[in-house]
């Protein structure tokens, strides 16, 4: 039995211990509420850091673009473009505009050791002067460089220079040689082997290209681009909304002889190591070492636990306080498992983004090619391709902008045939010239009858009378068939024309469209050649 004193010591005590262990208790809860917070400002933070690789990701595919369809122009010519009909090719794409950050965009000769000499001769008739293969080199084979656009005082210089003679370029041209992709230079100081009178840091692309010689023989050389590294890097983060992060690209590994890019917005001086995220990211089958840190405006969640609690020197009953904080606690683990649990729907939601819109600019980027290699197989000269490409891709790109404005669901067929035709016969259309029901249009058939209308808009303009559209040219369509199985009929009527025959030869812009209609669509398209016109008839099935 416990003494009487005793028992009277204890229950003073008992407000004391009970103090303590509520104390002990919220100071648990307020470390468990730190810890969550951290929890939640770290996913937070990896989103903009998915959201900042992915914008480099997307900069350097649109990159690579333009490198392959530079390519396509030489192997179409056989490695034979004069500079004036490449640069007419180039500044028909409106580089500076569409691709920042790049350098320029060129092309270098194989030619081995001892017929430096021809080469010579073909720059001094290019470019006049007295053109010099440079550096010396020992090495059995050398890639000189025959052209570069924009050619300005800074690019002038690398006009005969061999790309061989340095190892950085060397090893990143012998990859490219041996298997045909394309492959990233390592860190370049550019501008130092060639005389120039500023360098940057910065690095090269390379892909190989093969024609044949007017004997037959393969000629091999090389399509490169050459990249300003601040400058590419800054065009893909400084988008809006700008990311509060800091971003620091290495070449292969970590080190300050490496380093292409930084920032200019420091890290965070209290989030910066804490958050500290290293990613590997491999562009142009080069490694790259990607580190991002937050900056000064990344704003971490606020907490959802409340803070410690504060006891009154009044107290609280011990069975009130417990079952306060056991509701906080509740309360945290609710907030956090929803908090876990968004951050991973965001999560997957960004990734399913980021595949479609790799498989979007893959699919964008073989019809580029596809159309490139074809007009220029049907081109001329370097004129008509670059009038006809950039045409085609104009006709690509209003397409691509319908379905942008509506977040790419669905487009207005009768939006789609006036920015089409506007682009080809002016933007005054009459009143009458088109005529038909709503009809809403997915994604593939957008871009199908965007290419298709521009055909037959372009033919129209060429072979037809169209000098009143009121009379001679009328557009009609109409809905057949059940809901879930429409068909979507479109008439295309040119008149004002006698005796008229089918052509004897089937052209390119023919064959686009019949591609479009019939294996894009799963459509067919019949053509009735009359006394008094052209009549177009368009059998489309829409999804239901």
């Amino acid at each position: 039995m416990i003494p009487f004193r005793l028992q009277s010591d204890l229950k003073k005590l008992f407000p004391v211990v009970t103090f303590v262990a509520i104390a002990l208790i919220s100071l648990a809860m307020a470390g468990y509420a730190y810890l969550a917070t951290q929890q939640a400002a770290r996913i937070k933070f990896t989103g903009d850091v998915n959201d900042a690789q992915d914008r480099i990701a997307s900069r350097m595919e649109l990159q690579l673009s333009l490198l392959h369809a530079t390519k396509a122009l030489f192997d179409a010519h056989d490695g034979r473009v004069s500079p004036q009909e490449y640069k007419a090719f180039f500044d028909s794409l409106d580089v500076s505009a569409l691709f920042a950050g790049l350098h320029g965009v060129g092309f270098m000769r194989m030619v081995k050791e001892g017929d430096e000499a021809a080469v010579e001769r073909e720059l001094a008739t290019d470019f006049g002067g007295q053109r010099k293969v440079h550096p010396p080199s020992g090495l059995p084979w050398r890639a000189v460089t025959v052209m570069v656009e924009p050619h300005d005082a800074f690019s002038d210089p690398i006009i005969g220079f061999d790309m061989m003679a340095d190892p950085a370029r060397r090893q990143a041209i012998e990859q490219a040689l041996d298997d045909g992709k394309e492959h990233a230079s390592g860190y370049l100081l550019m501008g130092e082997n060639t005389g120039a009178s500023r360098n940057f840091p910065g690095f090269l692309v390379f892909q190989r290209s093969t024609g044949k010689s007017a004997g037959g023989e393969s000629q091999t050389g090389l399509v490169f681009s050459a990249f300003r590294a601040h400058d590419l890097f800054q065009a893909a983060l400084a988008r809006t909304p700008l990311l509060p992060v800091n971003v620091e690209v290495y070449d292969g590994e970590v080190g300050a002889d490496r380093l292409m890019f930084r920032s200019e917005t420091p890290p965070s001086a209290s989030l910066g190591e804490r958050f500290l995220t290293v990613r590997e990211v491999r562009m142009a089958n080069r490694q790259w070492m990607v580190l991002f840190r937050p900056t000064n405006a990344f704003k971490p969640p606020s907490s959802l636990v409340a803070a410690p609690m504060m006891l009154g020197v009044l107290g609280l009953l011990l069975a009130a306080a417990m079952a306060m904080l056991a509701r906080y606690q509740q309360q945290a683990l609710e907030a956090g498992s929803t908090l876990h649990a968004t951050m991973e729907k965001s999560l997957l939601e960004k990734d399913l983004m980021l595949q479609e819109m790799k498989h979007r600019i893959k699919n964008s980027i073989a019809r580029v090619l596809a159309i490139a290699r074809q007009t220029a197989a049907q081109a001329a000269d370097i004129e008509e391709f670059s009038s006809s490409f950039s045409a085609r891709l104009q006709a690509m790109s209003a397409s691509q902008d319908m379905l942008t404005r509506s977040r790419w669901q669905k487009a207005d067929l009768g939006d789609l045939l006036r920015i089409e035709l506007s682009q080809v016969l002016g933007k005054d259309l009459p009143d009458g010239l088109l005529e038909g029901p709503q009809v809403l249009l997915d994604e593939a058939a957008t871009q199908a009858l965007g290419l298709t209308f521009h055909e037959l808009a372009t033919n129209a303009l060429k072979y037809g009378k169209v000098g009143s559209l009121t009379n001679a040219l009328h557009i009609r369509w109409r809905l057949e068939g059940p809901s879930r199985k429409r068909m979507l009929v479109l008439d295309w009527l040119e008149m004002g024309q006698t005796d008229l025959d089918s052509p004897a030869e089937t052209g390119f812009g023919t064959k686009l469209i019949d591609l479009n209609i019939t294996r894009e669509l799963g459509g067919e398209i019949n053509r009735d050649y009359r006394s008094d016109g052209l009549k177009v008839r368009i059998r489309v099935p829409l999804p239901g």
